[in-house]
């Protein structure tokens, strides 16, 4: 796993958790220098989306392989946590287990979803094909191109960027993050003292994902935008600015 650091040396941290199928350069790109200014930024790659040969092992391996450098590297607290999509997934399961303490886990359009193991692999093995062929094969990753201005709204020079980070990987690391999402489940009403949980709740992507927010966490501060899922971090659109306002006002908080 790769762990870089940056930004304000002294600043709040805050630890960047991408999303599935990506690294935290392409995730986060069109907004790291901007929340450099503002925090101390530790940018997470796990293993098998980090540039080595290993392969994403599961969610639990790598969630405490996280825990291990917040505690080493931090004193075991961090003043937040921001996962973009299934990074939120690695946010709730560090704020549930309480290994470390953070006081302000930030979910980014997260699903959430989870299922029984065999709804999971039934999941997996329809996707594989198009994971795998988007990976490897220039007519599937036309298919992925498509999906991703179609349905994201990205332009295409993003998408260009995004299917070229998505092509590094192995197919085996992508499935094994995508099934162990699955089968990772999140307590119901998780509440952790002096921790407050915010959600940038995507509405395009329909009410059950704000249902679910309330439903794993007690209070969640859910704040709604009119965009697509992780939409502001596309650069193609105005959500850039606002959701980074979110961000900060979130951080400020008291706990």
């Amino acid at each position: 796993m790769v762990f870089d650091e940056m930004g304000q040396e002294d600043g709040k941290t805050l630890m960047l958790l991408p999303g599935t199928c990506c690294n935290y350069e392409t995730n986060f790109g069109v907004v790291m220098e901007e929340l450099g200014k503002h925090y101390h930024l530790i940018c997470v790659n796990y293993d098998g989306f980090d540039g080595s040969d290993k392969v994403f092992p599961d969610m639990i391996t790598v969630t405490e392989k996280i825990e291990q450098y917040i505690k080493e590297a931090h004193g075991g607290r961090l003043d937040g946590a921001l996962g973009s999509s299934l990074g939120g997934s690695f946010v709730g399961q560090l704020i549930q287990r309480e290994n470390v303490h953070i006081d302000h886990g930030i979910f980014g359009s997260s699903d959430l979803d989870q299922s029984g193991a065999f709804a999971a692999k039934l999941q997996t093995k329809i996707m594989y094909p198009l994971i795998a062929g988007a990976a490897k094969k220039s007519g599937k990753q036309k298919l992925m191109r498509k999906l991703l201005i179609k349905f994201f709204l990205m332009s295409e020079e993003t998408a260009d960027k995004f299917m070229a980070c998505f092509s590094q990987f192995k197919p085996e690391s992508i499935l094994n993050e995508y099934y162990t999402d699955l089968v990772t489940y999140l307590d119901e009403d998780i509440h952790v003292p002096h921790t407050r949980t915010h959600f940038i709740y995507a509405n395009k992507m329909g009410k059950k994902y704000a249902d679910r927010y309330r439903k794993y966490f007690r209070d969640p501060d859910i704040r709604e935008f009119d965009m697509q899922h992780e939409q502001w971090l596309f650069g193609d659109n105005d959500w850039t600015k606002p959701v980074l306002e979110t961000v900060y006002e979130c951080m400020d908080m008291p706990v």
